[in-house]
Formats: C-alpha cells, structure tokens, sequence
C-alpha cells in the first residue's frame, strides 16, 4: 500500500473507530471494521468481534480474553468460527457463554491450516502476555479482498506467499525472536502491539519485577533489611515484622492487585517465597481454574485465614481500601503489605532524553537492573498498611520493543494501540522509521544479544 493510500486507509479506520459513530441502516446497523483487524488479502479477522459478520471473513481470531479485544462476543455470536489458545477457549466459554459449536481452540507452536481460508496456516506463539495469550503467525497465499475497507490488495490471486505477525498484546522477549516459527523467516508485515510506544515507558524487565517483589516479601516477614541509603552506603532497617504463624494473631498480609486475567506470576512467586496458599472469591477461582495452571490451582484455599497471600481486584490496592479489607478479619491480620503492579507505575528519572536514537536506547538500557530496593512504598503508606507501586506490566516496554523490532526481518508494521490520534500515529510512525534505518545500517540478521533468554 502506498503512502498516498495508506494515510487514506487510516482515515477510514479513524471513522469507523469514532466513538461518536452511530450505525446507520443503510449499513446494517453493523460498524465498519477498520483495516488493520483484517489481514490484507486474507478471510482473517483478528480481535475484530464488535464489528459482527464482517465482509468476505470466514475466520475469527481472538488472541486472549481481556475485554477490550472480544468486545461484543457474547453467547448470541454466530458469525463464523472463532480460533485461539485452548485456555482462551476455556475462559470465553466460562465468561461470556460463547457456544461451544463456534470455538477451534488450536495447539500451541503447531503449524495448522485454517480452513476455509486457501490454506493459509497459523502458528500460536506464547505472548508473554496474559494467561491464554498468543501471538499469531500466518503463512499463506493472498486470495480475497476482506473486509470494509475500500483499498484492495494487488496481490491476491498472486503465486507470492506472505507472512504475517500479529501480536494482540504481547510482553516482547528474546524467546518469540528464537521461536522455530519464526527463525530465519521474512515477515511481510506485523501488526504491534505499540500500548507503551513511547520512551517514556522503559520500565525493567519482568522476571527482575517478579523477583524484587517475592524478596521483599520475604525480607519483610523475616524482618530483613528493605532499603539502602546510597549516600551513607549502609542498610537501613524495615519497619518491624511479624512472622506468620497460623490460626493466630498479629499476621502479616500480603495483597497483591490484578486484573481479572493477568498478573498470576507475581502472586505465585510471592507466595512460594512465603510458602503461603493462595485466597481470592469464588469468582476469581473460577476463572483460575480456566487457565489450567496446575502449579496455580494446587496453591489456592477458599479459607482466607489458611493464606498469607491474598488475590483482589488491582483498585483495592490502596490504605483505605486495604484497611477495610484488613477489618474484614477481626485483628488476624495486624500489618498489610499492598502490591500494585502496573506498567504505569514507572517515572523515568528527570532530564531523560525523550528523542534517543536507536543505538543510545539499545546502549543506555541494556545493563540496568531492578532489585527489591527498587520498590517503594507509597506515600500514604503506614506502619500498618504499606503499598508499593510496582513497575510491572504484561505489554512490552518501548526498549523491548525496540529489541524485538531490530532482532528479525520484517517489511513493515502496523500499528494495533494508540492509533485513534493522527498525532499519536504520527509519532509510532517516526520511531518506526527509526528502527528501519537502525537495521539498514546493522543489517537484517542482526539479533540485539539478551541478557538472558526471557529479557534484554
């Protein structure tokens, strides 16, 4: 598509995404989908339910079961066949009352040919995401003009194969580069998850997160060290901690916020640290018991007091709502710590240079670390109720996307978040570009070298 073309593209997708925008009869009463949630020449739709029966489409993708990628997908669906991860499948079936007729949960990392689709074949790559969450990566020959949009492929009928990445929402990792599905292979175009697309947004790797906070956990109930004064060089010492002890009084707490979907891996490595069961509603069971983590369901109690970690809602995690919460109690729990992991928590440090170029990103972020140090306590905390704002979030940071960007060979992208503004994707725009003249002067086989092989 060229430029011409694909600013006029993004126009018509602007107005099929306002928010103003009431569906007309002459239209069906359905709204148009815009391009970018159909692949250019292929009956696929990706995360693209709210716009019903969409023309030409004859299979739907959802990559995980966070609500602002199934919107619309309801028990009445019956618009074609949806396709995604088995515990995916497990979650819309138990949430939304999806018919069991519509859903193909398919394998992970196994090649599958989609039917009714010309043979185009999917790969279900781990997101790093959610629970559930995949990347999808297509392979296949161009064979219909899809979807809303006015603008049509000039290569469908065309002997040329294309390859196409979509992301959903995806945490980028060294892994997804290493792939089997994806090595050594052009990707014609990829349509990326671009929620933290900004330099701002560098926040640490997520294994260092996860273990910064299930050492200061421990740390905390030990009655360990917590903080260091970098000026005098010495510990200082944390607040006094009460070690747990079961069916007692004057027990820690430990809250950890998330959503309905996500956030699991703090919580488990938190209790492991602690040796502690896992409580949260009924509810939240239920949905726990969806993704088939069996390391997960072994660790969860219906009895709150048999647990040291509890599982809440991310807007609990505040003094006052985590007081009220403490009181349910009667006095068990005398001390609260209040985890909120959330990737806008981080504050880049004033001065940062919010216009790098590529190499200074790549050479500047690479050898930070994130210890328990690194957490701090909010300001409103207490000497019962302490919260921690953590960095963490399950999208890709902008240096990761960075990495992910000048690791493997790709011929374009297109952006899937923040994409309603001509000036926010004006902006993604320009830093795409810059990763385009980065690997032209690196060369395409050129993999930014990991740290380890789950971060940079």
């Amino acid at each position: 598509m060229s430029s011409f073309k694909e600013n006029q593209a993004w126009k018509e997708a602007s107005i099929a995404e306002d928010k103003t925008f009431r569906p007309v009869k002459a239209n069906g009463g359905r709204r148009k989908a815009p391009f970018y949630k159909v692949l250019t020449g292929m009956p696929i739709a990706v995360d693209a339910f709210r716009y019903g029966a969409i023309p030409g489409v004859t299979a739907y993708f959802l990559s995980h079961a966070h609500s602002d990628h199934y919107t619309n997908l309801s028990s009445s669906w019956k618009s074609g066949p949806i396709y995604c991860s088995e515990v995916t499948a497990n979650l819309i079936i138990y949430m939304l009352s999806v018919d069991k007729k519509w859903i193909r949960p398919l394998p992970m990392d196994t090649p599958t040919i989609i039917p009714d689709t010309g043979g185009v074949q999917v790969t279900l790559i781990e997101a790093n995401h959610c629970p559930g969450s995949c990347l999808f990566l297509f392979e296949g020959h161009q064979t219909v003009n899809a979807g809303d949009s006015t603008f049509r492929s000039t290569f469908v009928g065309s002997s040329r194969m294309f390859r196409y990445l979509h992301c959903g929402d995806f945490r980028a990792s060294p892994r997804h580069i290493m792939h089997p599905a994806m090595a050594g292979k052009k990707i014609d175009c990829v349509y990326l998850d671009t929620t933290y697309l900004n330099p701002r947004y560098t926040f640490p790797p997520q294994p260092l997160v996860i273990s910064a906070c299930a050492e200061l956990s421990r740390r905390l109930f030990a009655g360990e060290p917590t903080t260091v004064n970098k000026t005098m060089k010495s510990w200082l010492p944390s607040l006094p901690s009460l070690k747990p002890t079961a069916g007692t009084k004057g027990r820690i707490l430990v809250v950890v916020g998330t959503y309905s979907i996500g956030k699991e891996r703090i919580v488990k490595a938190i209790a492991n640290a602690l040796d502690s069961k896992i409580y949260c509603d009924a509810r939240k069971t239920a949905l726990l018991r969806c993704e088939d983590d069996r390391e997960l369901e072994s660790m969860l109690t219906s009895r709150p007091l048999e647990a040291t970690v509890h599982l809440v809602p991310l807007g609990t995690i505040t003094t006052d709502r985590l007081k009220i919460y403490m009181d349910r109690f009667d006095g068990t729990f005398t001390r609260v710590i209040g985890f909120r992991p959330t990737g806008w928590t981080y504050t880049q440090p004033a001065g940062t240079d919010q216009l790098p170029s590529i190499a200074s990103i790549l050479a500047r972020t690479s050898q930070k670390d994130f210890t328990y140090v690194d957490l701090h306590q909010s300001p409103k905390s207490t000497s019962s109720i302490q919260v921690y704002g953590v960095p963490y979030s399950e999208h890709s940071s902008f240096y990761e996307l960075t990495c992910f960007a000048m690791s493997f060979n790709w011929l374009k992208v297109v952006a899937t978040v923040n994409v309603n503004s001509e000036s926010s994707r004006g902006k993604m725009t320009k830093w795409v570009e810059r990763w385009e003249g980065e690997r032209r002067k690196r060369g395409t086989d050129i993999l930014v070298t990991p740290r380890r092989e789950d971060y940079w």
